[in-house]
C-alpha cells in the first residue's frame, strides 16, 4: 500500500512510520496556518513568527494523529490483534492490521477508540487554550493550542462518519455484523455507505471548485477518491479471506509450469521463453530438481551486449522462503507473502521438485468470478 517510509521509530512497541506522501500533507498544513490560519487568529505578528506557528501546528497534527492510531493500536493488542505497525500518509494514518478483528465486539471498541482519543485530546487542549488567555500567555501560543484542540474535535467527528472504512463506519459494520453474523454482509453495507459518502465528497468538490475553492476542492476529491477505494479494498479482503483462508496453494496453482534449465543463454530465454511465452517470470529446472528462479527483473540487471554469452544460472535467484511455498500452505498465508515481498508469483514446491507455481493474477481471477457468483448471496 505504501512505498518506502522517510522515518520511522518504535512506540509503546509499534513501529510508527511516514510515507513520502506525508512530507506534501506536512508542507501543505505548514503553509495554510502561516498564511491563512494564524494570521486570521492573531492579526499584527511578524511574518516569520506565523511560520514558526505553522510549523508548531503541523508537528502538534503528526502528534494527534500519531495518538488516534495509537489508541487504535492498543485496543486491538488487547483484542489479540496483531498491528503490523503505524503509518502516516497523505490522507492520515492508519494502524496496520495483520487480519480481521474476531468479533463485532472487538472491532466496535477498537474502532470507537481512535475518535475517543481524538475528542479527549481535544478537550485537554481547550483547557490549556482557556488557561492560557486567563493567564495571558503569548497569542501565537494561544493560537496553535486552539488549532490543535480545533483540529483534533473535527478529527473525532469526522471518523465517526458511518463510511467505512472510516471508524464510525468500522462501528456500523460491527454492530450490523453482531446483529445479523454475517461479516460479509455487514461489510458490504458499510462499504456500500463508504462508497456512497466517497461519491457526495467528491462532488462536494467539484462543486467547490467551480465557486474558486482550488484547494478545498482538491482535497475534497482526492479523499473521496481514496475512501472509495479503500472501501472497495476492504470488502475484498474481508471476501479473499472467506473464499481462500484453509485452501492449500495446491488448489489454486498451475501444475507443470514452464520451467527452463540454468544452462540457457540469457538470449534465448528472452527470445524463446520471455517473449514466446508472455512471462515475466521462470522456475529454474535441472534434472527434475528445482534450483532456482528467473525473471526479467534479472534479465535487466545484464546488458544487452552480455546476453549471448551470459547463462541463466548466473543470474537466477535460488528457492527461498521468499519466493517458494510448499503444496499445503495455506493459500491466504501465500497471498500475504506475496504482499510482503511484493512477489506476484510464488513457485510451489516438495522437498526439491517443483510441483506448480501460483500467480497473484490467478488468485484474482477467481475472486473475481467467484465474488460474481455469489453477489446475491
Amino acid at each position: 500500500m505504501f512505498g518506502q517510509p522517510i522515518f520511522r521509530f518504535d512506540l509503546l512497541g509499534f513501529e510508527v512510520k511516514a510515507d513520502a506522501s506525508w512530507l506534501l500533507l506536512a508542507m501543505l498544513i505548514t503553509w495554510s496556518l502561516a498564511r491563512g490560519v494564524f494570521p486570521s487568529l492573531t492579526p499584527d505578528l511578524a511574518p516569520s513568527l506565523y511560520w514558526w506557528m505553522g510549523i508548531a501546528g503541523a508537528i502538534g497534527l503528526f502528534v494527534s494523529i500519531v495518538f488516534h492510531e495509537l489508541s487504535h493500536s492498543l485496543i486491538a493488542r488487547r483484542e489479540g490483534i496483531e498491528i503490523k505497525g503505524i503509518t502516516l500518509f497523505i490522507f492520515g494514518g492508519v494502524a496496520e492490521m495483520e487480519s480481521e478483528p474476531p468479533s463485532a465486539g472487538a472491532e466496535f471498541r477498537m474502532a470507537i477508540a481512535g475518535p475517543i482519543a481524538s475528542a479527549f485530546l481535544s478537550l485537554v487542549l481547550y483547557g490549556i487554550f482557556r488557561f492560557s488567555e486567563l493567564a495571558q500567555w503569548p497569542p501565537s501560543f494561544q493560537a496553535v493550542v486552539h488549532y490543535l484542540s480545533w483540529i483534533n474535535g473535527i478529527l473525532a467527528v469526522f471518523n465517526m462518519v458511518p463510511a467505512f472504512p472510516l471508524d464510525g463506519g468500522r462501528a456500523f459494520r460491527a454492530a450490523l455484523w453482531a446483529w445479523k453474523g454475517d461479516i460479509r454482509q455487514a461489510t458490504k453495507k458499510a462499504a456500500n455507505l463508504g462508497a456512497f459518502f466517497a461519491v457526495f465528497l467528491m462532488i462536494l468538490g467539484v462543486v467547490s471548485l467551480f465557486t474558486g475553492n482550488i484547494i478545498g476542492g482538491l482535497w475534497w476529491l482526492l479523499i473521496g477518491l481514496f475512501l472509495k477505494n479503500a472501501a472497495g479494498a476492504s470488502y475484498l479482503q474481508v471476501m479473499t479471506k472467506r473464499f481462500i483462508e484453509g485452501e492449500p496453494v495446491s488448489h489454486f496453482m498451475t501444475a507443470e509450469p514452464i520451467v527452463v534449465p540454468s544452462d540457457l543463454s540469457i538470449k534465448l530465454l528472452v527470445e524463446d521463453y520471455i517473449y514466446h511465452h508472455h512471462h515475466e517470470f521462470f522456475p529454474v529446472v535441472d534434472n527434475d530438481r528445482l534450483i532456482g528462479c528467473v525473471s526479467t527483473r534479472e534479465v535487466k540487471t545484464v546488458p544487452r551486449s552480455e546476453w549471448e554469452r551470459r547463462i541463466v544460472r548466473q543470474i537466477m535467484a535460488p528457492p527461498t522462503g521468499e519466493n517458494t511455498v510448499k503444496a499445503d500452505t495455506d493459500t491466504l498465508a501465500a497471498l500475504k507473502l506475496m504482499n510482503t515481498t511484493g512477489k506476484s508469483r510464488l513457485m510451489v514446491a516438495e522437498g526439491s521438485r517443483l510441483v506448480g507455481i501460483i500467480t497473484l493474477k490467478d488468485l484474482l481471477k477467481f475472486l473475481t468470478l467467484k465474488m460474481e457468483l455469489e453477489e446475491g448471496d
